[in-house]
């Protein structure tokens, strides 16, 4: 077998037919710039910050800040998740070994061509698709593709995965898929396709930013032509200069409308809870993700590597032939268990057994999952004879009496466990000879005259966090659903081990639905719907799980460590990824867990909790203020009276009501659960305190302006009357009162005396002396304003459901 020749591979590298893979992530960042400069809401705020600047009134400009900031977050954000995902590879050896005109050559990976023979060996990766022509106990370690634990025997004609591991024996494989028709391509392209987290944060705030948007073009020409009328008309105020005064007045009236804080101060709050988290051993990957799994009612879980910690101890020895196992017999068991060869089960022998024969053995025969047996041979010595540990059904195929050992064997493995038999021969297996050069000697055969002495019982050790951490979900109302490669039986005794509640074998994922026929979705949501643990699972039926289990109206996150995990991660409202995975699945998680501890989830359930209630908190106060703003807005137009503020007052009563205050009130512990539909909350709640607050100030200022007092005074009338009473929505939202809440308030309301204590500050926000007459009408107006927000306050909490 000669290969191909390095003109055939010229030839199908001029047709695209290498192993390049792609590198699309869908969004270029001209895109996300796009996406996140050139909208509606920034145009409009963009032009009135724009337009201060060039009239020469940058003090009243500041709110541009805020516009900058949210569109620096944003774009910076989703540049990170593009980035990442650029990063995504299932592939990571830099080369490959293939045959090519009859020698062994390495050539880099995206070099390995259509009908190449690649050349394996133990340690391999494979690195495209490609179908075995010859193979010398060749075994395939798939678990990170497909979740199966064990290694595959793979002989001629079988398939190798891109992706998988040698782990045992060589071979010869022939290239049938390269590049992006490979497996690993399939996966990594639509791992790589660049998406968003689900937030209802960021979601309803979206939300809220379009119906404002919408609301400021009709609203906003009510208001200019409202300030042009005010100044004497259109002609007179172009003619006279005075338009300048009416567009910052127009202006004012316009920004007061929108909530430049929220987005800004919602980012905050994720941030902080990210790096939180980062000190707990959590990478947050995209900031909505720390909300995300406060939302969650269904939790997905992958079993190796997740549940388990991806290794197996000795369960249980069951002699068979007396009531103790010989010393003899557990000297071979601890010889096979310190093995240097010994395979990951053999392994959690040295447990218990811990004292090998002092002899020497004459022969050993490693693990092979094609043979299911190992075997080890004393020539003398207690332990003289040949030792057999293997698969009962192998070992025991040909043994007299060994129909009890065998049934026994079959009620361990539908248990779950995995179990081996111990059997011994007198026969002496002959020393090990050299295979001729070239050559490579038989599989040898299984020892005669076996007597079997007992069965070797492993399980998956199970976290030992696991238990309190499933403990915790279920608590809190969160449906725990275990989906996993292996075999169900496997899956369903490690889950009960864990603390998942159920009765029977899992649900062979064999049996679900064809994709492609006809009401494929409708019968698998049927089986999510009842079903919950899952064994045999592919890497695509996870990913249709997921989705499932989404149209079922869940909320979906999803753990895991393997390639085979990445689509359902992917899919999943939130993708939880273990530090010790896959460097696929860590790029396309949302989260991952840098230690790999369990137990740090509650710890994130918590945080997200805490962002949420408190950006809650913070958008009934934001939306407040955008609602009394809009009443200010169309009355004073439609009145065609002067906008009572400048700017720059505007932004002194925000610092004071909004700004300063919404930097303690987002990072204020809060365990309150979590409960959809915030936005409804938030809006029973803002209206009728923005038409209050509203309703209060536009009865001042009527006053003020019926009364004859001049613009200045009438503006410090106004920022006295808007500040007290929107004071009294902080008061509200603060409670319950701790100390810090308490101070916030005080500071506040302390604010607004230390405004017009400095004459400096009056002077900057153009405030007039307002007398004593107009201050008491507008501290008693706050007054009757701030009673009638208690009031409503209690009604609205009252009908709240709960």
């Amino acid at each position: 077998m000669r290969g191909l020749s390095m003109a055939e591979v010229r030839e199908r590298l001029e047709r695209g037919q290498g192993n390049a893979m792609p590198s699309d992530t869908g969004r270029s960042f001209w895109r996300i710039m796009q996406a996140n400069l050139f909208t509606l809401f920034n145009l409009i705020v963009g032009g009135a910050f724009a337009l201060l600047l060039v009239l020469g009134y940058w003090q009243d400009a500041l709110f541009g800040l805020f516009v900058i900031a949210n569109v620096v977050i944003g774009v910076a954000q989703e540049f990170r998740a593009k980035i990442t995902l650029s990063r995504l590879a299932v592939l990571n050896a830099p080369r490959a070994r293939v045959l090519r005109d009859g020698a062994t050559v390495e050539t880099p990976t995206p070099e390995v061509v259509l009908d190449d023979i690649l050349v394996l060996a133990a340690g391999d990766q494979v690195t495209a698709d490609a179908e075995v022509i010859e193979a010398h106990g060749l075994d395939i370690d798939e678990s990170l593709l497909t979740g199966e634990a064990d290694p595959v025997a793979s002989g001629p004609g079988r398939e190798l995965m891109s992706g998988s591991t040698v782990v045992a024996g060589s071979g010869l494989a022939r290239v049938i898929r390269v590049g992006g028709d490979s497996y690993a391509a399939r996966i990594t392209a639509e791992a790589k396709q660049f998406s968003l987290v689900r937030s209802e944060l960021r979601g309803g705030i979206a939300r809220i930013i379009r119906w404002i948007t919408v609301l400021l073009l009709p609203v906003g020409a009510i208001v200019v032509n409202g300030q042009m009328q005010a100044v004497g008309g259109w002609a007179v105020a172009i003619e006279s200069g005075a338009w300048r005064e009416a567009a910052v007045a127009a202006t004012a009236s316009l920004i007061a409308m929108i909530p430049q804080g929220l987005v800004f101060m919602t980012s905050v709050a994720l941030a902080v809870g990210a790096v939180k988290l980062a000190q707990h051993e959590v990478l947050v990957q995209e900031l909505a993700a720390v909300e995300g799994l406060a939302r969650v009612d269904m939790l997905c879980l992958d079993k190796t590597g997740t549940l388990t910690e991806g290794r197996m101890v000795l369960d249980a020895v069951e002699p068979l032939r007396s009531d103790a196992l010989p010393a003899a017999a557990q000297a071979a068991l601890a010889w096979m268990g310190a093995d240097r060869d010994a395979n990951a089960t053999s392994r959690a022998l040295v447990e218990r057994f811990t004292s090998p024969p002092a002899e020497r053995p004459i022969r050993a025969i490693e693990f092979s999952s094609r043979r299911k047996w190992s075997a080890v041979s004393f020539a003398d010595g207690p332990a003289r004879g040949t030792w057999v540990l293997g698969a009962p059904d192998i070992v025991l195929a040909d043994v007299p009496d060994a129909a009890d050992a065998l049934a026994l064997f079959d009620e361990r493995a539908t248990a779950g466990e995995r179990t081996v038999v111990l059997a011994r021969t007198d026969v002496v297996l002959d020393p090990p000879v050299e295979a001729p050069a070239g050559e490579r000697l038989p599989e040898p055969d299984l020892p005669g005259e076996l007597t079997a002495l007992a069965l070797v019982s492993f399980r998956e050790k199970v976290r030992e966090d696991a238990h309190e951490t499933l403990g915790y979900f279920r608590e809190q109302e969160v449906e725990l659903c275990v989906i996993s490669g292996d075999d169900p039986r496997t899956v369903a005794a490690v889950a009960r081990e864990a603390g998942i509640r159920h009765d029977g074998p899992g649900f062979d994922a064999r049996q679900l639905p064809d994709p492609d026929s006809d009401g494929a979705d409708a019968a698998l949501d049927e089986i999510m719907r009842t079903h919950r643990v899952f064994g045999r699972v592919t890497p695509e039926q996870k990913k249709a799980m997921v989705l499932s289990l989404q149209r079922l109206g869940h909320t979906v996150a999803m753990t895991g460590d393997g390639v085979n995990d990445a689509l359902a991660l992917k899919h999943a409202d939130l993708g939880i990824a273990m530090g010790s995975g896959a460097a696929a699945t860590r790029a396309v998680a949302r989260l991952v867990l840098l230690d790999g501890q369990f137990s740090r989830l509650p710890r994130v359930v918590a945080e997200g909790r805490q962002v949420i209630a408190n950006v809650e908190r913070l958008a009934k106060l934001f939306l407040s203020k955008t609602t009394y703003a809009i009443l200010f807005a169309v009355v004073f137009g439609a009145l065609l009276w002067p906008f009572p503020f400048l700017p720059r007052q505007l932004s002194i009563v925000d610092g004071l009501t909004i700004g300063l205050p919404a930097l303690v009130l987002a990072l204020l512990p809060n365990i309150q659960r979590y409960r959809p539909g915030f936005l409804t909350r938030a809006a029973r709640f803002c209206i009728p305190s923005g038409l209050v607050v509203g309703g209060t100030l536009i009865s001042v200022v009527a006053y003020a302006y019926l009364g004859g007092y001049a613009p200045p005074v009438v503006q410090t009338t106004a920022v006295i009357t808007l500040t007290l009473t929107a004071l009294w929505v902080l008061v509200i939202l603060s409670r319950p009162f701790t100390v810090l809440t308490g101070l916030v308030v005080v500071a506040a309301y302390a604010g607004l005396g230390v405004v017009f204590a400095i004459p400096a500050a009056v002077e900057f926000l153009q405030l007039g002396e307002a007398p004593a007459e107009l201050v008491l009408v507008a501290v008693g107006a706050s007054a009757i304003g701030s009673l009638l927000l208690e009031v409503m306050h209690r009604v609205v909490s009252r009908s709240d459901p709960r």
